[in-house]
């Protein structure tokens, strides 16, 4: 059974979308085609994806990636210090309430204790928040790290304690 014609359009949207460096797993999924005939078509315009376009791809998203987590790490810990603060700041305390319906405050020196818990504990998600993605990163540097020594090792035809000199 064949599926929808292939158009002119479609070579117009298979070009565009191919300039903008999009896999070929993405240009399929964006014009609802299988692969395999987009890949046909794409080599009947002289369009291929090469290993170097994808590998650029993937480093791009790999350092975009690493600069969000960076600035998620700094903002957690900007959190932590925000929560922390509040621990020994004057606060209001209010409460509506009554079968009128009033409304009452209080100033405080501090927060109350059941609040300075609660600030605490969001003080310490934060902060463990912060940890796990510096583990994550840790855990990327010294993988990297051992593959850069597996690859100087091999190249200096060092064994590697797996029979792979």
């Amino acid at each position: 059974m064949a599926g929808r014609p292939w158009t002119t359009e479609d070579d117009a949207t298979l070009r565009r979308l191919h300039a903008t460096g999009a896999t070929l797993h993405a240009v399929a999924s964006e014009m609802g085609r299988g692969k395999a005939t987009v890949s046909k078509h794409a080599k009947a315009l002289g369009l291929g994806w090469d290993r170097g376009q994808t590998k650029a791809a993937t480093t791009a998203k790999k350092i975009d990636a690493d600069a969000r987590r960076a600035q998620l790490k700094l903002d957690l810990l900007e959190d932590a210090a925000r929560l922390r603060e509040q621990l020994w700041q004057p606060v209001t305390v209010f409460n509506f309430g009554g079968k009128d319906n009033t409304f009452n405050e209080h100033q405080l020196d501090q927060p109350p204790h059941v609040d300075q818990l609660k600030l605490v504990q969001a003080t310490n998600a934060a902060i463990n928040a912060y940890g796990r993605l510096e583990q994550l990163d840790t855990a990327a540097d010294t993988d990297d790290a051992k593959s850069l020594l597996a690859q100087l090792g091999r190249a200096l035809g060092i064994d590697d304690g797996a029979g792979t000199a």
